[in-house]
């Protein structure tokens, strides 16, 4: 172990005091001025709604697979996982382990059936076979409320870190800083939309993966390109000792770890703002090529966050990591300071920001398509809206869901913002992938069915994480140590995923003969075979 003590001085460890706020916001400035140079430049050709919603379908399978890394891997990939690997060691890892193999359920079972269908959203596969306004009706409220509490969770999260990031830590200053993170979600959707938003995603997800490459290699390097030198200098570092090689420092109960690892495997197929990546593409082969380049990129960057969780923990330390006032998210801006002073923890910082920006840009155009495509033009107008009304429908609809998230966040700051991405996972897994995989696979689906699944699964999912220690009687929970939760579980997806796909069953044998069974025909050819999806490309 002496190797690992020369490698671990306690210089090294770095304090939010040695921040550059000036230099920090200089590094972010310059990156918002050239996305939004590339989201102008984008935006000339928004010209139709299949260019607003769908970038035009213009994206080739490699651009998509970068643009779809770059919708995933969320602040909560890249700060969250780092954290969780850094403190609680082999149980952080599981949560990479969790998202990347969601990505072979979407890969298998969605990515090609729901580019085949030619469509702008969701609610556009679920009712294409179905009738139509009870579907989109449900679709579209599921949609937006995963969409809410995953744009919730980001505004915290941006809120959350910039005390560490920017050396903001009153209320107020927290408060301004997600208000402008918000102005600019809404100004990169209203100016670029699905095109500006996609070319964001991929540069983001060039200089997230590239910032990750280059701490990696950096973090080996200090420990001789030994990953085993490296674990033993996480396990020096550690209170926890050898814990952190470990299963079990973060999940007593297997039970509940279980069930988190059904709603983030199962959840991914079932998000709307990762489906609607696959109607960006012209062909259905292209669908393919997109997410096997975005399992490639995926699955290297969850391969970094252990090398760089393990280094956070051995490099900076645990103490370090929770004392900071960024809290476990600070722990891969703090092992980028250690390694390359203020300046790569600026840049780190940037990119940090930027993959928020980036994300959040792309919850709130899927929202927005939701509200007016889905319950504006198919339920309120029947179809009717012409596609101008339909964009000046989602135009407001993005300003308003920007109004919404801005208070939503800094309502939310300070709290356990965990929360808000398990139930977004959840509710997608439980309400949304039920409804989904029936649509694509049984002929004798109804619309009963499909609406019973949709707020079967919705109601079951909000309902168990209110009555869990989530809300209830632990240090962590929303209100603190006050009651006691009804619910033991932290995560409802071992219930409530069940329960989607048994009242999508029950709602169909008991309305057996209610659909049409040719369209269910038509609709079983055009996702096999991509027949008539062009001609909705062109219509």
């Amino acid at each position: 172990m002496n190797a690992t003590a020369l490698i671990v001085p306690a210089a090294v460890t770095p304090t939010a005091s040695d921040n550059n706020p000036v230099l920090n916001i200089s590094i972010f400035a310059a990156f918002v001025a050239v996305t939004l140079f590339i989201v102008i430049r984008a935006s000339r050709n928004n010209k139709s709604a299949a260019d607003f919603y769908a970038g035009g379908r213009a994206f080739s399978g490699p651009q998509n697979g970068f643009a779809i890394a770059g919708d995933y891997l969320s602040a909560a990939s890249f700060l969250g996982i780092v954290g969780a690997i850094a403190v609680n060691g082999y149980d952080g890892f599981l949560y990479s382990i969790g998202f990347l193999v969601a990505w072979l359920v979407a890969l298998l079972l969605v990515a090609e059936l729901m580019r085949n269908t030619g469509k702008f959203t969701m609610a556009d596969v679920l009712s294409f076979r179905l009738k139509q306004r009870p579907v989109r009706m449900a679709a579209a409220i599921s949609t937006l409320v995963v969409c809410f509490f995953y744009l919730l969770a980001q505004m915290a999260g941006a809120g959350g870190l910039v005390s560490l990031l920017l050396g903001i830590d009153d209320e107020v200053g927290t408060a301004v800083v997600v208000t402008v993170v918000g102005v600019l979600m809404v100004g990169y959707v209203l100016i670029g939309g699905m095109k500006g938003t996609t070319w964001v995603q991929i540069v983001k997800a060039f200089l997230l993966i590239g910032g990750a490459i280059i701490m990696t290699i950096w973090v080996l390097v200090i420990h001789g390109f030994n990953f085993n030198e490296l674990l033993g200098a996480a396990v020096a570092a550690s209170p926890d000792g050898e814990s952190v090689l470990n299963p079990g420092l973060q999940y007593t109960n297997p039970i509940d770890f279980l069930s988190l690892g059904l709603a983030l495997v199962l959840g991914t197929a079932g998000l709307p703002h990762v489906l609607m990546r696959f109607y960006t593409v012209p062909t259905a082969k292209e669908a393919r090529r997109s997410v096997v380049w975005a399992i490639w990129l995926i699955g290297l960057f969850y391969l970094l966050t252990l090398v760089l969780g393990y280094g956070a923990g051995a490099l900076v330390g645990e103490e370090t990591i929770l004392g900071s006032p960024g809290g476990v998210n600070s722990a891969a801006p703090l092992l980028a300071q250690a390694l390359g002073g203020s300046v790569l923890m600026g840049i780190i910082s940037a990119v940090a920001f930027a993959t928020i920006l980036a994300v959040v840009a792309g919850l709130t155009i899927t929202a927005a398509a939701s509200f007016s495509h889905d319950i504006y033009n198919g339920v309120i107008k029947r179809g009717t809206a012409t596609e101008r009304q339909e964009r000046k429908v989602a135009n407001i609809t993005i300003l308003v869901i920007g109004a919404v998230a801005i208070i939503g966040g800094i309502a939310v700051l300070g709290q356990n913002v965990a929360f808000l991405v398990a139930l977004a996972f959840a509710i997608a897994a439980s309400a949304n992938l039920p409804t989904i995989l029936y649509s694509l696979f049984w002929r004798g689906f109804t619309t009963r069915g499909a609406v019973w699944s949709m707020y079967g699964g919705l109601g079951t999912a909000i309902v168990l994480i209110a009555l869990s220690p989530v809300f209830w009687g632990t240090p962590t929970s929303v209100f603190g140590e006050t009651g006691v939760a009804i619910w033991p579980l932290s995560n409802p997806g071992i219930v409530s995923i069940p329960v989607g796909f048994l009242l999508g069953w029950i709602g169909s044998i008991t309305s057996r003969g209610s659909e049409d069974p040719r369209v269910a025909a038509e609709m079983e050819v055009r996702s096999l075979t991509g027949h008539g999806a062009e001609k909705a490309v062109h219509h």
